[in-house]
Parts: structure tokens; sequence; C-alpha cells
């Protein structure tokens, strides 16, 4: 349809046009979004089918797994609430930096150890 065709037509005629057009494009973006369904569903079929093996790569990047690190030992404590620990890694907690802002030092919240501290280091090897 030229552009002279278009500007000739009165405002009924370009108003039933646009819904014309409105619900062709509609029905085209449906039925593309079902075809895109289609296939994301085809490509994630065979990480469904071989559950074990998808837990050899991360997410599909082809990277190996994480290794599994050891459980990090507690070395703080709340003594308001013994259960609440802090390993010494990441984030302090809550209890810990209100206690700290106090007045209170890091020491003071320390587990005390049983004479094992060159077992409980990185891997279980001494270093000198």
């Amino acid at each position: 349809m030229r552009r002279q065709d278009l500007e000739a037509m009165d405002f009924e005629e370009l108003w039933l046009l646009h819904e014309e057009l409105t619900k062709i494009l509609a029905e085209k973006i449906t039925a593309e979004k079902r075809e895109l369904e289609k296939r994301l569903a085809q490509l994630n079929q065979p990480d469904q089918l071989g559950g074990a093996e998808s837990g050899a790569t991360e997410a599909g990047t082809g990277q190996p797994p994480r290794r599994k690190y050891p459980k990090v030992v507690p070395k703080y404590f709340n003594p308001l609430q013994p259960t609440e620990t802090w390993s010494g890694r990441g984030k302090q907690p809550r209890w810990l930096v209100a206690a700290l802002q106090s007045g209170h030092t890091l020491e003071e919240f320390k587990i005390p150890e049983n004479g094992k501290s060159s077992e409980r280091n990185a891997g279980g090897r001494e270093h000198s």
C-alpha cells in the first residue's frame, strides 16, 4: 500500500486498518512466542533426562563443579546467646558489630581452643 493511498483514506477506514493490523500482529506475536517456547522446551529436555550428568557441569557453563570445602569451625561466640557463633569469615554478625561499637574487643568473644590449632589450619597441614 502506498503512502498516498493511506493519506487519501478517511479516519474510519484508517482506524479499521489499524485494528486489523493490531489483530494480525497480536496473532503473529502469539505464534512466535509459542514457537520459541517449543524450542526452549527442546533445549531444556536433555538436562531433565540426564539428571546425573547435569551435576557434572555447573548450570551448563562447561565448567567443572566447585570444589567442596571443609566446614569452617567457629572462632567467636556471643556470650549472651552462646548458640550464635561466627567463623571469622565474611561479614561480622550484628551482635558482634554492636558489641564492638560499645567498646568490647574481638578477643573477648574468642572461643577457647583445646590446643589443636595446628590441626585445624588450611587443610590440616602445618605451615612454618
